[in-house]
């Protein structure tokens, strides 16, 4: 009886632990700061794809293209991921967040002037 309970109890949290993954958007606390990484592509598609970064606690609205591709999607996931590593180690609390607001549409980054290459300096 316990082994169907806990495998229904799987089988409702896998899809959500797998779409948490693979939501692209990252959430970051350090104290009363907050900071969020995404990774912004069309609908349905992974390129091209761009990695976006916001200081919501001290720069609300405003947003940075740290990373963009026009042929490889893994480019976009791994910076995005390198990336909240790195706040991790500068002692940021970071972890996918599937409940982003997303009220006011992304840039694309032709309007930011970003390419694949280019790094916003920390």
């Amino acid at each position: 009886m316990r082994e169907r309970v806990v495998l229904a109890l799987m089988a409702t949290l896998l899809p959500v632990a797998v779409m948490a993954q693979d939501s692209g958007k990252y959430q970051c606390t350090y104290g009363d700061m907050q900071r969020r990484v995404e990774i912004v592509t069309e609908p349905g598609v992974e390129v091209p794809c761009s990695v976006h970064y916001f200081k919501d606690t001290e720069a609300p609205g405003e947003q940075q293209v740290l990373w963009s591709a026009e042929n490889d999607g893994s480019y976009c996931r791994t910076k995005a991921m390198e990336f909240v590593a790195k706040l991790e180690g500068w002692g940021w609390d970071c972890g996918s967040d599937v409940d982003v607001d997303e009220s006011e549409p992304a840039e694309t980054d032709e309007m930011l002037g970003a390419s694949e290459d280019e790094e916003v300096q920390e």
